[in-house]
């Protein structure tokens, strides 16, 4: 039941268009000085679905500009994570852990207990890689939320500042700086992940075949 309500979420987020920047642009007409707060809001809870992030982060940068638009865009970014976070344990992890037992697994979950900025770090700098998707997996993974959040802002700063400064440049073709932007940020994303899966563990965290499974209320 809660992979088939997983399921329905994603066709209706994909179905149900968002507003472009101009049609936000003309509801925001009557905010006045409210509407940075009111956009942070509707952003950082609208993200948490699993929406094309994009759209949001570029709205802001028409609405607000570079220097604002890029505090809104991340401010709410760090915001939509943390939420999605402790929702999908606050929901569904208590059930899924008593599951996590094949050693791969719990592997996995071992590193990101003890290093999961650096895994999380690198995943927000690829672009393909999904923020929802992300989310909601740190959710059910021990990856500790201060070091999760930490990491979302450090490794979302660079792709979300860039689509910010760049917003004016979806209504025309591709600016070959985003493309840039991109491409540095998925290298550096991937390198951060191979350097993660090389740096051994420290002995006492370090996952075996015969460890306990992960317990999701310890």
């Amino acid at each position: 039941m809660a992979l088939a309500g997983i399921a329905v979420l994603f066709v209706v987020a994909m179905l149900v268009p968002l507003p472009g920047p101009q049609q936000i642009r003309a509801w925001a007409g009557g905010a006045g000085p409210l509407l940075p707060v009111l956009f942070f809001l509707f952003y950082a809870l609208v993200a948490v679905a699993p929406v094309p992030r994009t759209v949001l982060t570029v709205t802001s940068g028409v609405l607000f500009g570079p220097v604002l638009g890029s505090v809104i865009a991340l401010g709410a970014t760090g915001v939509s994570a943390t939420l999605a976070l402790l929702g999908v344990r606050a929901v569904g992890r208590a059930r899924v852990a008593d599951h996590l037992n094949h050693p791969a697994v719990r592997a996995i979950d071992a590193r990101l207990a003890q290093r999961g900025w650096l895994a999380v770090a690198a995943l927000r700098m690829i672009p393909m890689a999904p923020f929802s998707i992300v989310n909601y997996c740190c959710g059910l993974s021990s990856v500790k939320v201060l070091p999760y959040l930490v990491a979302t802002l450090a490794g979302s700063a660079p792709g979300t500042i860039s689509t910010v400064i760049l917003a004016g440049s979806l209504a025309g073709e591709t600016s070959p700086i985003a493309v840039t932007v991109s491409a540095v940020c998925l290298s550096i994303g991937l390198l951060g992940l191979v350097l993660d899966a090389r740096m051994p563990l420290a002995p006492a965290q370090a996952s075996t075949p015969d460890a306990e499974p992960v317990n999701a209320r310890g």
